[in-house]
């Protein structure tokens, strides 16, 4: 059986509206989104979230920073970005969270008139030696509690970007997010690599996609077939997030699921 969390959203202007609605559609989780201001890492009280979490019977996961450049040649920058990832693992820590989500900077790029160069992949080798370190700094801190940082496709994994999560995933610390709206608007490049690493697959963002590229639709709205996609998820075990981005468009997604259209 599949547990099936709601996104964070705009619209739910306080974390006890966002329990509320994920009580009343009767979900299992909330995804914080630390994008938010009042969900950035210093604004969240743990007895607050563990208050709530009990009221309502609702865990969590954390979604990270959407930009994450962890292994930035800017050492200022990328001591910014990991200390988020470890305040999370502590959060997590306290609020027994086993689901980090996070996504894969590109970094800066170099744009030549033929060809554009991405510094990450110019400087591979400093590159993945950061994220070597990142993934040794993360096993120490997580240590033997259940926490999976799940590295979420977006935009389409690059090369350089394989090779990193590739590392990252010869550490148990470390899972994969299948986002399929992410998935379909890359032109699908990333569903058959994701696969062959499905063993460690722990999450999914699921949402529908129309024409022209455009997704968080409304489930059964769209293009994809996502009943496979649930189907996916359910066979090795993930939690699922229906990552719309309104709370109707939640509702008539869940119904849909329900229904089992």
């Amino acid at each position: 059986m599949i547990k099936f969390g709601a996104p964070t959203m705009v619209e739910m202007e306080s974390l006890d509206q966002a329990m509320a609605v994920c009580g009343d559609l009767d979900l299992d989780f909330l995804e914080l989104n630390i994008n938010f201001p009042q969900y950035l890492l210093p604004n969240l009280d743990a007895d607050k979230l563990r208050q709530l979490s009990a009221q309502y019977g609702i865990f969590y996961t954390l979604h990270l920073d959407d930009e994450m450049s962890i292994a930035d040649f800017n050492p200022y920058i990328a001591q910014g970005y990991c200390r988020t990832v470890y305040g999370a693992i502590e959060l997590a820590k306290q609020l027994g969270i086993t689901r980090l989500n996070m996504h894969m900077s590109r970094g800066a790029k170099y744009t030549l008139p033929d060809r554009v160069i991405y510094f990450f992949e110019a400087y591979e080798k400093e590159y993945l030696e950061r994220i070597r370190a990142f993934r040794e700094e993360c096993e120490k801190r997580i240590g033997d509690a259940d926490i999976t940082i799940c590295i979420e496709n977006t935009a389409g994994f690059l090369p350089f970007q394989r090779k990193a999560v590739e590392l990252m995933l010869e550490s148990p610390v470390f899972g994969l997010t299948f986002d399929i709206g992410h998935n379909y608007c890359s032109g699908n490049m990333d569903e058959e690599w994701i696969l062959s690493h499905a063993d460690r697959l722990k999450h999914f963002h699921i949402h529908d996609c129309e024409a022209g590229r455009k997704d968080h639709r409304t489930l059964g709205t769209g293009l994809l077939d996502v009943k496979r996609y649930l189907s996916l998820a359910e066979k090795f075990g993930c939690t699922a997030v229906v990552e719309t981005k309104t709370v109707e468009s939640l509702k008539i997604s869940m119904d849909w699921i329900r229904r089992g259209e």
